[in-house]
């Protein structure tokens, strides 16, 4: 039961994994301040926890494996399979890869790495012809990017949640969070009137049903996230 056999050790599939969504969020995002790098270590840690234990050491199916074989005893725990831990534990007995957590999933990683390139298309061309960025999906909340990271992120739990990446999810949230206050200050401090006009609009993380999508054009020097 405890001998993983070629199911995990797979240490290059680990750092490939990393390394391919890394290098493609990274190209989508384009870090600049040390903020903005800060922001996006964060992300590449959790990419990298999740990864090391879907093909490197699977160290939750080890901490849990008597409470999971107690609860389910037809399951060998340490085939690869068996670390999509909610198809498991729901009983579904088809390929995980199909099953309904791993297709939301895709919809979720799918949704975050769209929400992250279409962001940065916005605010890169308002930062070119020097204005508020606020069209896209910067007229529905302010902080896309960072949503579109929070997505990424659940969705990745969705399949295959580790007790380190859980643990860390509601820290990067909570970071996240303050970053993007920390920003707002920021952009509030520079651009006065026509930054507290779109922030008194536009929610922050989570769009409003039915909001009129922010119409603001006021000329404004951006950088990331809290100057849009």
């Amino acid at each position: 039961m405890t001998d993983t056999g070629a199911s995990y050790g797979l240490w290059f599939l680990v750092f490939v994994n990393s390394a391919v969504f890394i290098i493609f969020a990274l190209s989508f995002f384009k870090p600049q301040t040390a903020r903005d790098w800060r922001s996006f270590g964060a992300f590449s840690a959790f990419i990298v926890a999740l990864f090391a234990e879907m093909y490197g050491f699977p160290l939750t199916i080890f901490v849990l494996s008597g409470w999971l074989q107690s609860h389910w005893p037809g399951i060998d725990w340490f085939a690869h399979d068996s670390g999509h831990l909610p198809e498991m534990i729901m009983g579904w007995r088809t390929n995980p890869h199909f099953g309904p957590f791993h297709l939301l999933s895709f919809l979720l990683v799918g949704a975050g790495f769209w929400l992250l390139s279409v962001a940065w298309h916005h605010l890169w061309t308002a930062q070119r012809q020097g204005r508020l960025a606020s069209t896209g999906p910067y007229a529905r909340i302010r902080h896309p990017q960072y949503a579109a990271f929070i997505l990424i992120m659940a969705g990745f739990l969705v399949q295959w949640p580790t007790l380190l990446t859980l643990a860390m999810f509601p820290v990067l949230v909570w970071m996240y969070v303050r970053l993007a206050r920390s920003e707002e200050a920021d952009s509030r401090a520079s651009f006065g009137e026509a930054w507290e006009r779109y922030a008194a609009s536009v929610p922050a993380f989570i769009p409003q049903k039915n909001a009129p999508p922010s119409r603001s054009s006021s000329r404004v020097r951006g950088s990331k996230e809290g100057e849009t």
